[in-house]
This record gives C-alpha cells, structure tokens and sequence, in this order.
C-alpha cells in the first residue's frame, strides 16, 4: 500500500468514526473483519478517492450495514 492510499485510508476511518460517534479503533476493526477495507477500500481506492465525502461515507456506511458490522 503506498502512501496515498494509506493517507486515504486513514480519512475513511477518521471520517467514519466522527460520523458514526465511534472510536476510529472500531471502525478500523469493523472495516477489516468484513473485508471492507482490503477487499472494497485499497483495491478501488482509484475510484473511491474521486468521489465527494458525504457520498463516499454514505457509501461506505451503507455497505457495513450490509456486511452486518454496523447497525441499522
């Protein structure tokens, strides 16, 4: 992972933890034990990183709601 998308990567969990009132730890967990992170976040970082901050934390809440790691 070069420092771009580790730098991206840490904005979504920082984003993701004020937007969800939740330690970034949790999200960071949460992110990694769905898969979400290694197999959704780094591999399409090309894409993700153009999108606005509202949609890619809706998106991105949206599917850990589907993935089950975050409630309805």
């Amino acid at each position: 992972m070069n420092n771009e998308v580790l730098t991206f990567v840490t904005y979504c969990i920082g984003q993701l933890a004020l937007r969800l009132h939740l330690p970034q730890q949790d999200v960071y967990r949460r992110l990694k034990s769905s898969g979400i992170l290694y197999d959704y976040i780094v591999p399409s970082y090309d894409v993700l990183h153009t999108f606005g901050s509202r949609y890619l934390m809706d998106d991105l809440t949206d599917f850990m709601r589907e993935k089950g790691v975050l409630e309805s």
